[in-house]
């Protein structure tokens, strides 16, 4: 029989193969990969109409059908048809029942509220005025122990006082200081065991200031802040907190403000964290990742399956995102920088370990079955055919993972990993948007900047 004539098909044959399962008509004409494609695709829309359950989405697969019929009649005719137009359908829908799962509605936007927020992120909160400073703080317990040391602190002819002697969340307190600065203003406010303030005014949004009076004087009933005991690792433990009293006076100049101040700390920690783990990982990840290249180890099988263990391990640790490591560690090694700093190494060194791994395995094989063919062992092989082709791309790598690492530390902050991402949620917490706003500076900031240093780098070594 002619060749044409055996691969020929019936038009009505393939339109009806069509019409029952979608596809089949062009998997019989010979285009199995469009056949399969054409099926998955029905069937991925269809689930997704008939698991949102709205009537109208179901346009889509039968529009998605119909085109099919066409598709496989014209194939059999000798024309095969775009695919552009399924496609349109099957986006369509799901970026409609996208739009309608999500509940985008544009009429709940609050201008107001939006403009409150925005308009202080338009004074970041990076320096100030010089000033002179006039502090006192007094410490307090909470919760309560069974017997509360005295709540009075005296300092360069400066007393303050609390009363009651310690107290639980939301209980009232009375607080005075004495020896202040006459009729000036006096910032009041909470700081719990590690050093953070909290706000004690409405809401514990806002500063609670007060006037000292002729005497140096000032006493305030406040709340123990709702926030005092988030940090706790145990909030049935009495831990001391502190009520501080801060009298400013300006001497000319402008200087560091106190959210200044910790952004720049928190920039450092952040940087820092991820230098630390990058280079505690790259340790890790250069001896794994020889171990885990398959034409390395995969001349007998015993390396072999340290190959599949070792590439096994390295698999699962990346796909653990490092936001839920550093979850883990917190727990293990209590918030801040380390926390972070060891979430991080630890997914570096999975991320690196693979990456160093295909270099190696996609390196010229000329030198090492020269340097095999005199006989050398596996240490000689890596030694003199393998790490002179490496050394460029693994620094590149390395610093390529370094600028990542710096990104992740600022979301790993916001768990309680430290660094510049934990003093944005603070500031989040406590509704001060030009702290907030000082904060995304620096980041942008240090990311632009590392950004461009790591890509000059990247540049001369590759």
């Amino acid at each position: 029989m002619p060749r044409e004539t055996a691969n020929s098909h019936p038009v009505a044959r393939s339109g009806l193969a069509s019409v029952f399962v979608p596809g089949l008509g062009q998997f019989l004409l010979g285009e199995r990969y469009r056949g399969v494609g054409i099926l998955l695709g029905f069937l991925l829309i269809l689930g997704t109409t008939a698991w949102y359950g709205e009537p109208f989405w179901y346009a889509s697969p039968i529009l998605i059908w119909v085109w099919n019929i066409w598709d496989a009649v014209s194939l059999a005719g000798g024309r095969a048809r775009s695919i552009l137009l399924p496609l349109a359908f099957g986006l369509a829908a799901a970026y409609g029942i996208g739009w309608q799962v999500v509940e985008i509605d544009f009429s709940k936007a609050n201008v107001d509220r939006a403009i409150a927020i925005l308009r202080p992120m338009a004074r970041p909160d990076f320096v100030q005025p010089r000033r002179e400073v006039n502090q006192m703080w007094v410490p307090v317990q909470v919760p309560c122990s069974s017997e509360p040391p005295l709540a009075r602190r005296e300092d360069e002819g400066k007393t303050a006082f609390v009363m009651p002697d310690c107290g639980g969340v939301g209980e009232t307190l009375i607080v005075s200081a004495s020896g202040l600065w006459p009729n000036a203003e006096t910032n009041i406010y909470w700081q719990n065991p590690i050093g953070n303030p909290l706000m004690l005014g409405e809401g514990e949004i806002t500063m609670l200031t007060l006037t000292s009076d002729e005497n140096g004087a000032v006493t305030a009933a406040i709340r123990v802040p709702s926030t005092a005991l988030v940090a706790a690792p145990d909030p049935t433990l009495p831990q001391f907190h502190r009520v501080y009293f801060e009298q400013y006076r300006p001497t000319g100049g402008y200087e560091l403000s106190f959210i200044g101040n910790e952004v720049l700390k928190g920039a450092l920690a952040t940087v820092s964290m991820a230098l630390l783990a990058t280079g505690l990982a790259m340790v890790f990840a250069i001896p794994l990742s020889f171990l885990a290249a398959r034409n390395l180890m995969g001349g007998n099988p015993v390396t072999y399956a340290i190959y599949v263990v070792v590439r096994t391990l390295l698999n699962i640790l990346r796909s653990i995102e490092s936001l839920i490591i550093a979850i883990i560690f917190v727990v293990i090694v209590g918030l801040g920088p380390f926390a972070g700093m060891l979430a991080l190494a630890l997914h570096s060194v999975a991320a690196l370990g693979k990456l160093y791994s295909e270099v190696i395995e996609g390196i010229d094989p000329g030198p090492i079955e020269a340097i095999r063919a005199t006989g050398a062992n596996w240490l000689q092989v890596v030694r003199y055919a393998v790490i002179p082709q490496i050394v460029p791309p693994f620094t590149a790598f390395t610093i390529y993972r370094w600028d990542i690492n710096v990104r992740s530390a600022t979301v790993i902050g916001l768990v309680g990993g430290g660094g510049i991402g934990f003093l944005l949620i603070e500031l989040i917490r406590v509704n001060n948007m030009r702290g907030v706003s000082a904060v995304f500076i620096a980041i942008a900031f240090i990311v632009i900047v590392l950004d461009y240093v790591s890509a000059k780098l990247r540049e001369r070594l590759v």
